[in-house]
Formats: C-alpha cells, structure tokens, sequence
C-alpha cells in the first residue's frame, strides 16, 4: 500500500477537505470528505455531481488513483451551506476488515451495496446481508423495481472491492420494498 496514497487520506481527513479521486476500475471522478482510514478501507461522505450529500463509500485504500483537493472546492461547499447541506456524521462502522465492515453497516442501514468491480465490473448487488462466514457473504437481494428476491446469494469477500450504503438510491428501494421478508 502507498504510504504517499494514506498520507494524502489522512491529510484530508485531518483537514476535512472535499477531494476528488477516481478508482482504478473507473475513470468516473468521487467527490466526497473522507471520514475514516481503516487497514484496507477508508470511508468518504459522498458529494454527487448534483452538489448533494448523497450517502456514504467505502473503498480500497489500494485502488484509489488522482486523489487531490477538489479543485472546485471552494464553489461546491458554498453551494452544500446555501443548501444547508453539511457534512454527514461519520456513521457507526468498524473499518478493521470487510467483515467487520459489512457488518456494521448492515446493522446500522436497511440497505448495503456491494461492487465486485474486479470480477464483474458493470454490476453492484443491493440488499441486506443474510450472514458472514467462510470467507463469503450472504446477500438477500432488492431488485430494482424493489422486489425481494427469495434467497439470498453468496459472493466471496476477498472480491469486494467497494462497498456503499445511505444513498437516495437506496433509500428509495428500502422505502418502496420495505423490510426484507424472511
């Protein structure tokens, strides 16, 4: 891991100063404040294109590319306090491992979104997690039209490589599908 990429981290968390990366899986620009560094995962209070403070991420310290001071910082916090838009408090999650991390978001949100980006680059799974063993997660599925699915899917940790959760995106599904059905 680069300490020159978990220096740049800490310095933004220390300063809480609005960055902008990409990952090396996508060239899309993330705007966000970053909230917590952890031994793979660091979590970033997310800004969207729409300059609203939508949700939370967590990624892997080893994919992030670019990460820099949003160069348009300055308009962008203007227009979050005009809105009254401030910065989220961090959320009660364990960054220590990914287990510890889904768990945690799991029992602090309705919804977690998982992106295996490495394996299945055009795809993220939404749902509620089931359990957490042998090296795998068990994922109760929403679909888009926020429908359960019946059972859940399995999917292997060590290919999760960015994790969200808290997003209007999924606020909408949670409101529409509810509680997931046992």
């Amino acid at each position: 891991m680069s300490t020159l990429r978990v220096a740049k981290l800490l310095e933004a968390l220390k300063k809480q100063r609005l960055v902008r990366f990409n990952s090396k899986f996508e060239n899309n620009n993330v705007m966000g404040y970053v909230q917590a560094i952890g031994t793979q995962f660091f979590l970033v209070a997310i800004v969207s294109d729409r300059i609203w403070f939508d949700g939370f991420e967590c990624f892997r310290i080893t994919d992030v590319r670019n990460l820099k001071p949003d160069p348009y910082a300055q308009f962008i916090e203007t227009a979050l306090k005009k809105r009254r838009q401030r910065i989220p408090n961090r959320p009660r999650i364990d960054l220590v491992s990914i287990e510890k991390l889904l768990a945690t978001i799991n029992r602090e949100f309705p919804l977690v979104t998982i992106y295996r980006e490495r394996t299945d680059p055009d795809i993220c799974q939404i749902g509620r997690i089931v359990s957490i063993d042998h090296g795998n997660v068990h994922l109760l599925e929403i679909r888009p039209g926020a429908i359960w699915r019946e059972t859940p899917n399995t999917y292997r940790l060590r290919d999760i490589t960015r994790v969200s959760f808290g997003a209007d995106y999924e606020n909408a599904l949670h409101i529409v599908g509810g509680k997931r059905k046992s």
